[in-house]
């Protein structure tokens, strides 16, 4: 697989695109970001009213700037300390969450530490999400791994982002659940304005199918945290029977997929891409991998137990999905058409070690993250990746 390493400037990158085809632009040195330093301060805010959406799913675009990569891999930053989460600010800069607890400013190379973070297994800072009237409101969503009175806790809040400085502190959602292992921490709001989060079970398999908690959930909130009116249940619960969903994305029609790891140890395999619909059952932990019973939903396409895929972060083009696999160390696409296990397609495997996050950039390229290090080894990087490129492994 050919390889650059490269670190331009977003903006002039999407300038160059609206302009038409130039010069290839000369490889330089991967950026290498300094250990952390700055430690945010964290305001109050007042309650806001929830924003008004429509209330029907539209298709999300796809992005109209031509790539102009010209290679099927760049490295675009490395030094990073397991990065779970990535978006584009509106002026084209990347702003990414890394795991141990930093919200980071990827071309700045400014770090900023969030407070109340508990990095333990898999838990941490994890989600992150900018609101749609992100350049008017400036609302930045995290979802973080915390501890309160001695227990394991997840919750999504919410903080004013300006001049990589945060203020304004407001809790979105509490009381999920959290642990050493199973999550969740996937945000991201979806066409129709609302904010979709992912659960895992928190290594509680019973509290998946159970709909008076939060755990092994995908939830459905307001900007400011309250329920929406078609909310299926009342609550925040959108969909429940999940064991630990990690990936959300659109495709052309609105509809929502997820990515969910399946079981693992002795029983690993049985990873799951999913249509998500409101208020179904997804199984987990009565059913697995193709099981049926009735009213629970099995997957539209799953690992089968001689494969494992830990699938993670996943972005929608050019009518497939492609995620991000951790353990199976590839970056897998489905046509969203054509859903058989025989029309996955498997690319970078092996090349790149962990992938964790997928994201489609402005440019019409994939980003994403790898996750190998340990959280005390700053060795992870960025990917920018030219899917018309890839050739299948």
């Amino acid at each position: 697989m050919k390889t650059r390493t490269l670190f331009p400037l977003l903006s002039i990158l999407l300038l160059a695109a609206c302009a038409g085809p130039g010069p290839t632009p000369t490889a330089a040195p991967a950026a290498t970001l300094p250990p952390p330093e700055v430690q945010s301060t964290i305001a109050p805010s007042a309650p806001q009213a929830p924003t008004a959406y429509p209330s029907e799913h539209s298709p999300s675009p796809e992005p109209e700037a031509e790539p102009i990569q010209t290679v099927p891999v760049e490295v675009i930053a490395e030094g990073l300390n397991l990065p779970w989460e990535l978006a584009f600010l509106p002026d084209g800069q990347i702003l990414l969450t890394e795991r141990p607890g930093q919200l980071t400013l990827l071309e700045g190379q400014q770090r900023l530490a969030i407070e109340g973070v508990l990095h333990r297994g898999e838990g941490g800072l994890l989600g992150l999400a900018l609101h749609p009237n992100f350049a008017e409101n400036h609302w930045l969503y995290l979802y973080l791994t915390s501890e309160e009175n001695g227990a394991v806790v997840n919750r999504v809040e919410r903080y004013v982002y300006t001049d990589h400085s945060l203020s304004e502190r407001t809790p979105i959602i509490e009381g999920i659940r959290g642990a050493t292992y199973h999550d969740g921490g996937r945000i991201a709001f979806g066409p129709d304005g609302k904010l979709y989060i992912t659960t895992g079970d928190a290594g509680m398999p019973a509290a998946a199918q159970v709909l008076e908690n939060l755990d092994g959930k995908i939830l459905r909130l307001n900007d400011d945290g309250s329920i929406p009116e078609d909310n299926p249940y009342g609550t925040a619960v959108w969909t429940y029977g999940h064991r630990n969903a990690q990936g959300l994305a659109w495709d052309n029609q609105g509809r929502l997929w997820a990515t969910e790891h399946g079981p693992s140890g002795g029983e690993s395999g049985n990873d799951e891409v999913n249509l998500i619909e409101a208020g179904k059952n997804y199984g987990w932990p009565q059913i697995r991998g193709l099981q049926t019973a009735e009213g629970m939903v099995t997957p539209v396409v799953e690992s089968t137990r001689q494969e494992t895929w830990a699938p993670s972060g996943m972005a929608f083009l050019g009518g497939k999905l492609w995620f991000a696999g951790l353990r199976g160390q590839t970056l897998y696409a489905l046509p969203v058409d054509d859903l058989r296990p025989e029309t996955l397609e498997r690319h970078l495997a092996g090349e790149y070690g962990r992938l964790r996050t997928v994201v489609l950039g402005p440019d019409g390229l994939l980003y994403i993250t790898t996750s190998n290090g340990n959280g005390a080894n700053a060795v992870d990087r960025v990917l920018r990746v030219n899917p018309a490129l890839l050739g299948e492994d």
